[in-house]
């Protein structure tokens, strides 16, 4: 089996930019979302997209952004920018004009129903993420660590390129990748020492395991 893309999301350093990068990851991400322990302003990111130059892909993870958010993360030159809010159809499809980026939209996902609902962002984003929900009382959006039903994805059309993310780590991406074998991973917490701060072991590891369970998978 093909090797799934890889984006380690979070990274708010220049040294774990540079291993995420060192390590052949495909894609960098950054948040800009002022409730996470993961945030940065531009002017941070800006300097993080201008060191990692065309050595990878760059996203900026945004949820429900004003129109002046969104230029402002278009100003910083990244190369994808990542909708983790509510924002609909025609929303997502309004930011993708206005920045003139690629877009990946976030989705959560609990049940059946979810998985019904993906397809139809396929017109109005590049990507998809389909990631845990979150709890009800949760004040920020994404799989918080934790994992969703794989399961629910049986279903889904494999031609749709989506990343797996919530609640993966160097215990359970093997099985990921052998079972679910998306398009991509998306991994943040799972590679973390402590919230909010990246482990450079845990990165080596989760991408070597990763690589390792798709090349047996052939």
């Amino acid at each position: 089996m093909s090797a799934p893309i890889i984006k380690i999301c979070g990274v708010s350093t220049p040294d774990i930019l540079d291993h995420v990068i060192a390590q052949g990851a495909d894609m960098v991400g950054f948040v800009h979302f002022a409730k996470s322990p993961r945030h940065l302003p531009f002017n941070e990111i800006a300097n993080l997209v201008s060191r990692a130059g065309d050595r990878i892909e760059t996203a900026i993870l945004l949820v429900d952004p004003d129109n002046d958010t969104v230029a402002a993360a278009a100003d910083t030159g990244v190369h994808w920018l990542q909708l983790h809010g509510s924002e609909n159809k025609m929303r997502t499809a309004d930011i993708r004009e206005r920045s003139g980026l690629r877009i990946i939209k976030a989705l959560p996902v609990g049940d059946e129903k979810d998985i019904r609902f993906a397809p139809t962002f396929r017109t109005v984003s590049d990507r998809l993420i389909l990631d845990a929900k979150p709890p009800k009382d949760a004040t920020r959006p994404g799989g918080l660590g934790k994992t969703f039903d794989w399961t629910l994805l049986e279903g889904l059309d494999r031609s749709l390129p989506f990343m797996l993310s919530g609640g993966l780590t160097i215990d359970n991406v093997s099985q990921a990748v052998r079972t679910v074998r998306p398009f991509g991973l998306d991994i943040s917490s799972g590679v973390e020492r402590e919230k909010g701060v990246k482990d450079a072991g845990l990165i080596t590891a989760f991408m070597s395991r990763a690589r390792e369970a798709a090349a047996d998978g052939n």
